[in-house]
């Protein structure tokens, strides 16, 4: 019988998954702290996490500071190795092409993520990099875990950022 087809076992998953990914979601709050578009991820191989990160690119000044990137790198360090082969990548967001070219070439087993991203994402919305037959590897693909409050938390930072501009046009006028 497979792990999903026996109800027990597909609960524990889904539990599994949601505590994982309000995890990811405290990364992408840590992100957003900083400055940094709130993404969230943690790599988690028999049951411990053994990779965190979250969105650098503006306070690295990195155009690869992606969290999965970060979680990715942290991971293999905690490892020793380049593979993270049995491996469960969480992330907030769909990722990006770099970002899912990243998890087949690390041979990521499996990977969850929360909201969608129409505008670069590479597992779904845009592309299928994660399961293209063409590719040596491909995952396993859970979507739209906690989709709502991982959502949430980017449109309230951009909305955020757009309000501050706002407010900065504004008083401009007046001087």
């Amino acid at each position: 019988m497979s792990e999903l087809a026996d109800p027990t076992a597909a609960a524990a998953l889904v539990a599994d998954d949601t505590r994982y990914m309000r995890e990811a979601l405290r990364l992408a709050d840590a992100a957003a702290v900083r400055g940094d578009v709130p993404v969230g991820a943690l790599v988690v191989q028999d049951g411990a996490i053994i990779g965190v990160g979250f969105n650098t690119r503006e306070g690295a000044a990195d155009p690869c500071g992606h969290a999965e990137i970060v979680a990715l790198r942290d991971a293999c360090r905690s490892t020793r190795r380049w593979r993270v082969d049995g491996a469960t990548l969480y992330v907030t967001l769909e990722p990006c092409p770099m970002c899912a070219g990243a998890l087949v070439n690390a041979r990521v087993r499996r990977l969850v993520y929360g909201a969608d991203d129409p505008k670069a994402g590479a597992v779904r919305s845009l592309y299928q990099l994660c399961d293209d037959p063409r590719l040596n590897h491909r995952l396993e693909i859970t979507t739209g875990v906690l989709a709502g409050p991982c959502a949430a938390v980017l449109s309230e930072f951009f909305r955020s950022i757009r309000e501050r501009r706002r407010g900065r046009a504004r008083g401009a006028r007046w001087r």
